[in-house]
């Protein structure tokens, strides 16, 4: 009994590691609001070049309505043509976790809406999954998952 209340003082104290998951979080919660802030405003070509700067060249991104697309060019070609002055992403409040992934980075998951532009609806929902690879001081998206897509619960509906 005694070796177990020596212990407990150690047991109290958070590990070293909850420090760095909770920096992880923050810069991860950011990373997220920029790649999605250039998204949003992509009609704008130098919004769209700085968008593709998340993205690793060869990224693979899964799309369980869309297909798969092997490139950044080939995600950005889509982009342009399907998403661009069409909708925008909104992260769902609360929805988004983060995973370190040792000797790479980390892995982002969450849940988005996406509103209408024209009307401001935001009628489609959807998770994701995103590896960020952080390399030389720099992050990267090297894999995307979208899935699950669906119509917005009606109380979810509006921005």
């Amino acid at each position: 009994m005694k070796s177990m209340l020596c212990l407990l003082p150690l047991l109290l104290l958070p590990p070293a590691t909850a420090l760095a998951a909770d920096d992880l979080a923050t810069t991860v919660a950011a990373l997220d609001r920029a790649v999605f802030d250039s998204f949003n405003q992509c009609q704008d070509p130098a919004q769209l070049a700085k968008h593709a700067g998340y993205f690793d060249p060869a990224v693979e991104f899964y799309h369980d309505t869309g297909g798969v697309t092997w490139t950044r060019e080939a995600m950005l070609d889509n982009t342009r043509r399907y998403a661009c002055g069409h909708y925008t992403r909104e992260l769902v409040d609360g929805s988004l976790q983060v995973f370190p992934v040792k000797d790479f980075g980390a892995i982002a998951q969450g849940s988005h809406r996406f509103c209408d532009t024209a009307s401001g609806k935001c009628a489609g929902l959807a998770d994701f999954v995103m590896l960020w690879r952080l390399h030389d001081g720099q992050w990267s998206i090297t894999r995307v998952l979208s899935y699950g897509h669906r119509a917005a619960h009606p109380s979810a509906a509006q921005p």
